[in-house]
């Protein structure tokens, strides 16, 4: 796979089998309260027709839907509730799975009145806050606004230096443009990348590709995320990392309150 691949088809309506348990009391997941973030979330479920698993307040069943469109002007969305049925009017609370890595959830308190021009189509205003459960071994902490993180490599004879997103003991999340990440692709190996980790930490380190997603933000335009492991790192960088990412140092945009 590569940065210029055909975009993933959308998937069609859900199935019983799609349906996602909610994140249980033991779990500790993140909130979400940016609405730029909620945004972007929304936008990749509705891109990818992902199943979303509904459960109205005092059901025992859930309901499937998808997210048929979003509109981060208003900022509203709307969801399709095709092959199913509308809730009842009052609390439901919405699952669904982020590209394989993560859990979003987040509750609605509703009419669930259906849009004129489609009876299964209902819009809802963006929820206050998700909860987001990672499912990477390590923790992940997203990288603060305003301050310099950055990745910096040579490949055949290309410079890169591309923004990170997030960074956890196993490994680093980089940003590019379809442009920026051409030369790039899975499995391939980076020698001698130069991670600044803000203003404070700079190591050097051999990195993996290990995932390659394109995706579009609302300000940035088409844009394609990059999942790199350490192929090889030295004991003290990993306890360097670990006293980094556990200090508190830096703190998830999501959490800020």
């Amino acid at each position: 796979m590569n940065a210029t691949a055909a975009p993933s088809i959308r998937k069609g309506p859900p199935k019983p089998s799609d349906a996602l348990s909610r994140i249980g009391g033991n779990a500790q997941p993140h909130e979400m309260r940016d609405p730029f973030d909620i945004g972007e979330a929304l936008t990749a479920l509705a891109e990818s027709g992902e199943p979303v698993t509904v459960f109205p307040a005092g059901w025992i069943e859930p309901l499937l839907a998808r997210i048929e469109s979003v509109d981060p002007e208003l900022p509203h969305f709307v969801i399709d509730f095709t092959g199913s049925e509308r809730p009842p009017g009052g609390k439901a609370i919405l699952v669904a799975s982020l590209g394989g890595n993560a859990k979003l959830q987040f509750e609605l308190d509703q009419s669930w009145t259906p849009l004129p021009a489609n009876p299964m189509h209902v819009a809802a205003e963006f929820p206050e806050a998700c909860l987001v459960l990672n499912r990477r071994a390590a923790r992940r902490v997203e990288t603060p606004v305003g301050v310099n993180y950055t990745a910096s490599f040579r490949v055949q004879g290309r410079q890169y230096n591309l923004p990170l997103y997030d960074f956890s003991q196993g490994g680093v999340g980089l940003r590019a443009t379809p442009d920026e990440c051409f030369g790039l692709h899975v499995g391939k190996k980076l020698e001698g990348v130069r991670l600044e980790l803000g203003p404070n930490l700079i190591l050097t380190a051999d990195l993996e590709v290990r995932l390659m997603r394109p995706f579009r933000t609302f300000l940035l335009g088409e844009q394609v995320q990059i999942g790199c492991s350490f192929a090889a790192i030295s004991m003290q960088m990993q306890q360097t990392l670990e006293r980094f990412v556990t200090s508190g140092a830096v703190e998830r945009r999501a959490q800020a309150r």
